[in-house]
Order: structure tokens, then C-alpha cells, then sequence
């Protein structure tokens, strides 16, 4: 268990960020948050603020300033910052550059300065491309498809840079579709769980882009955090300077997802069961199919996800449903 640490999450008032914050100011460590609000949400963070060992820090990673004195006195950074979305990167792929880039640079260059022990961050499953390989495995990756992809591609290349030339414990964790509470619903650049959950909420039709033959490895936000704290507290020299599939190692169809979200949300309003689904063009930039190994993870960090895409899936449309 991770505790009686200081730890840092960037981008700590985000979907991720503030239910690792959640979960390690609970197992009694003092933990520090470093956002510049640009997607995260002060309303994620606002039942932290008065609590003695929580820490917010308003700033941007793209200023090493920021980002030195937010990592001073730190144990372990869980970095979570990052302009995510395949499509926000197509539109702006210079912001998505500045931060997902530039921004992981300056936090490794103040990790490595502040000589804190642990720098843990964020990767993506878009690192995967046009691989056509099934099920994803670290090791073997194909062309990126979007800006965005290029972006969590050179994250890993620095960071083992960075773990060869200046001996940092860097490790990488590749998330795949991960959902749960606290995920944005609105917006043009939301995540598909929330989207559709919201939409059969209002008796809206939900949109597929494509056919909805896609599959996709979704992965619920406790499996998320586990991995955090396996990736904090790893003693494994082989872990050191890897990257990490982070999933539960299932595929499903998307039509099948909306599907089921649908079954569940009419066993608490039966006026959902007769909402149509749309479909719409595909997006460019987009994996046709995803399914992760997680053996890796497995084997060096001792990961073992216990909430499959279905108990995840009921446990977040009853925080929705609560919230909405």
C-alpha cells in the first residue's frame, strides 16, 4: 500500500487525477496537485481543499518554473497532465505538442533536478497505431494516426532516455479507454462511456461513429489506480524504465457496449429501452480494434485488475445516474 508518501499528480483535478488524489489522501499520504484548469475541474478537487495534507498548486507544466516547485520535496510523481482526445489533437495539434510534449519535458528535467525517487505518468494505448496485432503487446507497435499518438509515442522515448542517461525510476503505464467517475460528459472532446450514458439519460439518441464494429479494451477507473500504486511501489529493477499496458484484457464491440448501457439504464427508467442509436461517418485517426495483454504488468508489477468492463460499466452509470 502506498502511504506516508508526498506524492504529486499533474493534472490532479482531471477524470484520473483527482481519484488518484481520492485514493492515496485516504491511505494517509500528503499529496499536492499541479493544474491549470485547462480540462480538469475544481468541483473534483473541492472536498480536498480543506483537508490538512492536500496541497493545489494552480500552474501550467509548461513552465519549468511550475513544474520545479511543485516537484520540490517529492516522493513520487503519478503525471497525469496531458490535452488528451485523438480529435482535439487533429484540430490543435500545436497545443496538443506544447503540452503533451514540452510540458513532459519540463517534468522530467525538474524530477531529475529535484532528484525525486519515482516519476510515474501517464501513456496511451494510441501508441499502438495501425498495428493490426491483436492483442496489443508493449513491445511491438505500429505507425501513430493522429497527432495525439505522436505526442504519448515521444513521452515514452524521453522517459527512457531520461531513465538511461540520468538513472530515473521512470515507468510507464499505457491506459486503454479507462472510465468511471468523475469522467466529463459533455463537450465535443468526451470520452464514449460518459457520452452515451448521458445521452439515454435525456432519452437522446447516442452517436457511433462507424458501424460500431470497433472494439475497444475498456478500463474501469479502480484497475487505473491500482496500477498507479503498483508503478509507485515497485521494487522490480526490470520495471524500471518500462511502459506498461494498463487495461483488463477484454474486447468488446462498441455496438454491444451501447447495448448494454441501454439493458442497464432501463432497469432504472424504462422509458431508455426505446431510445434508437445514430450513426455517424468514422473519425479519422481512430484504432479500429483494441484488446490489450496485460501479462507484462502482470509479471513485473504484480497488476491484477479485479473490475471487468461490465461490474465497471454498472458501478459508473449508478455515479451518473446519482449526479446527473
Amino acid at each position: 500500500m502506498l502511504q506516508n508518501k508526498n506524492i504529486l499528480i499533474t493534472g490532479g483535478a482531471g477524470f484520473i487525477g483527482s481519484n488518484l488524489v481520492e485514493r492515496f489522501l485516504n491511505q494517509n499520504n500528503r499529496v499536492t496537485v499541479l493544474d491549470n484548469f485547462a480540462t480538469g475541474k475544481r468541483e473534483n478537487i473541492e472536498e480536498f481543499l480543506s483537508h490538512k495534507d492536500f496541497t493545489l498548486i494552480e500552474g501550467d507544466i509548461r513552465n519549468l518554473e511550475d513544474c520545479l516547485k511543485a516537484t520540490l520535496g517529492q516522493d513520487i510523481i503519478l503525471h497525469q497532465a496531458a490535452l488528451g482526445s485523438v480529435p482535439r489533437s487533429i484540430n490543435d495539434p500545436i497545443t496538443t505538442n506544447e503540452v503533451n510534449i514540452n510540458g513532459f519535458l519540463n517534468m522530467l528535467v525538474a524530477c531529475r533536478d529535484n532528484k525525486v525517487p519515482r516519476f510515474v505518468y501517464a501513456a496511451s494505448s494510441s501508441t499502438y497505431g495501425d498495428s493490426k496485432a491483436l492483442p496489443k503487446v508493449e513491445e511491438n507497435i505500429g505507425a501513430p494516426l493522429s497527432p495525439y499518438a505522436v505526442t504519448k509515442y515521444v513521452n515514452e522515448l524521453y522517459a527512457k532516455v531520461f531513465a538511461d542517461l540520468y538513472g530515473l525510476q521512470v515507468i510507464g503505464l499505457r491506459y486503454f479507454n479507462v472510465f468511471g467517475r468523475r469522467q466529463d460528459p459533455e463537450g465535443a472532446y468526451a470520452a464514449a462511456i460518459p457520452k452515451f450514458i448521458r445521452s439515454f439519460s435525456k432519452y437522446v439518441s447516442p452517436q457511433i461513429h462507424g458501424d460500431g464494429s470497433q472494439t475497444r479494451d475498456f478500463t474501469y477507473i479502480e484497475n487505473v489506480i491500482q496500477a498507479n500504486e503498483l508503478a509507485a511501489t515497485a521494487t522490480n529493477p526490470k520495471a524500471m524504465g518500462q511502459v506498461f499496458n494498463v487495461a483488463f484484457g477484454e474486447e468488446i464491440i462498441l455496438n454491444d457496449l451501447v447495448k448494454l448501457i441501454r439493458e442497464v439504464l432501463s432497469g432504472i427508467d424504462k422509458k431508455i429501452a426505446t431510445v434508437e442509436i445514430n450513426y455517424g461517418p468514422e473519425r479519422i485517426g481512430d484504432i479500429k480494434y483494441s484488446l490489450a495483454s496485460i501479462d507484462k504488468a502482470k509479471s513485473l508489477l504484480g497488476y491484477a485488475p479485479e473490475y471487468s468492463m461490465e461490474r465497471g460499466l454498472r458501478d459508473a452509470i449508478k455515479w451518473y445516474w446519482k449526479n446527473k
